[in-house]
């Protein structure tokens, strides 16, 4: 009797749960509107944001490795800025002005390189670049945003979703990036951010009417997104990468979020049925836009399987394109945008060594004699270029 009486149960709810679907995703007062993420105190939601604090810290310990490996006090003899810092003195803002280590360095450390992932097949490279940062500066940024950005949308929607997304974001990125990089060294790390950029703007397409203060945030979501694509125009940082994560996270936003007012409507409506609060989000979680999800996810798995094959086959985009490396990078009198490896003639003294570049005529002499390989072709392609 008793297990008669539960299944009848379980089958009201379910008939109530499809009654209320279309009920809850058309009637919204003004009252069950949320403010825009980033316009919410974060006390006010779930505290739990340990997914993002580790990709924070991960990407701290990655800079800091760099910058270990880089040693410009050591293997520049001294000609770094911020001095005092030692060991962990930046490269000279003409070497790298993002304030961070030589192109030498990025390339040791894991970054993109096109002949070391055409000829030497290191598509081990496509994992570690989205965890490198190209200096101090695109550290701060990055880092900023991504705790901005970060913070909101995990204490919305959960760790795993967004934690998902993170990852998927970087890798995705990192794979576009593979079709359009050159010979220089370059990271993917904002990739991940600009993908949690496509997933809020996702989110705020597909819940247009749950939210209030929408064109603000609209605007702040822009402009984060405007400050990191202009950060991508400076040499060793992939502005692909940025294109293939926020298509990533825009259409993983419309597979994997939800309405931001369920679980809140779910706590004060449920004491007007005859099943408790737990049931009612798990009804509108399942019901909610399936289409929607279904299509977007499809999408998603072919167009991540078509990147991946591309880049397996060793695909070249910039043969077909010969203007689209002007959106990685744009040259400036700051900075250098070429991706040849220059020669270079020495001459070594008993206390000097002179670089000249035949191409250009230029040469420089500095005060020592010993230098690796990496380093003089480094010093080789600033003078030539």
């Amino acid at each position: 009797m008793a297990d008669s009486s539960k299944s009848q149960s379980q089958v009201e709810i379910k008939q109530q749960c499809a009654s209320m679907a279309s009920t809850f995703s058309t009637e919204m007062t003004a009252d069950e509107r949320v403010p825009f993420p980033f316009f919410r105190p974060l006390s006010q939601k779930r505290a739990n944001t340990w997914i993002i604090s580790l990709f924070v810290i991960l990407h701290l310990g990655a800079f800091t490795v760099t910058m270990i490996v880089n040693d410009c006090w050591e293997n520049s003899y001294g000609d770094c800025a911020l001095k005092p810092l030692r060991r962990f003195s930046f490269q000279p803002l003409y070497e790298n002005p993002l304030l961070g280590p030589s192109a030498s360095t990025l390339e040791e450390i894991g970054a993109l390189q096109k002949t070391l992932l055409t000829n030497n097949q290191q598509l081990r490279r496509i994992f570690t670049s989205p965890w490198l940062h190209a200096g101090l500066f695109h550290l701060i940024i990055n880092l900023s945003s991504v705790i901005f950005v970060g913070l909101h949308l995990e204490q919305e929607f959960g760790s795993f979703r967004i934690g998902v997304i993170y990852i998927l974001s970087a890798i995705t990125g990192s794979l576009v990036a593979s079709l359009f990089v050159q010979d220089r060294p370059s990271v993917c790390s904002s990739g991940a951010l600009v993908g949690l950029l496509g997933t809020l703007l996702s989110g705020l397409i597909r819940n247009w009417k749950s939210y209030t203060n929408k064109f603000a945030g609209l605007v702040a979501t822009m402009t984060i997104l405007m400050t990191n694509l202009v950060l991508g125009l400076i040499p060793y940082i992939n502005n692909f990468a940025n294109i293939g994560g926020f298509m990533s996270g825009f259409l993983l936003g419309f597979v994997l979020l939800f309405k931001p007012q369920q679980e809140k409507l779910a706590r004060n409506k449920g004491g007007l049925f005859e099943f408790d609060a737990k049931d009612i989000v798990k009804c509108r979680k399942s019901l909610d836009k399936p289409v929607q999800r279904g299509s977007a996810l499809v999408i998603f798995a072919l167009l991540l399987a078509g990147i991946i094959m591309a880049v397996l086959h060793g695909i070249d985009i910039n043969k077909y394109c010969s203007w689209c490396h002007y959106f990685d990078c744009i040259p400036s009198k700051w900075w250098s945008c070429t991706d040849k490896a220059f020669h270079c003639e020495k001459l070594v003294s008993s206390e000097h060594l002179t670089l000249s570049c035949p191409n250009t005529g230029r040469f420089k002499v500095f005060p020592f004699t010993n230098i690796s390989e990496a380093r003089f072709q480094d010093i080789c392609n600033l003078i030539c270029s």
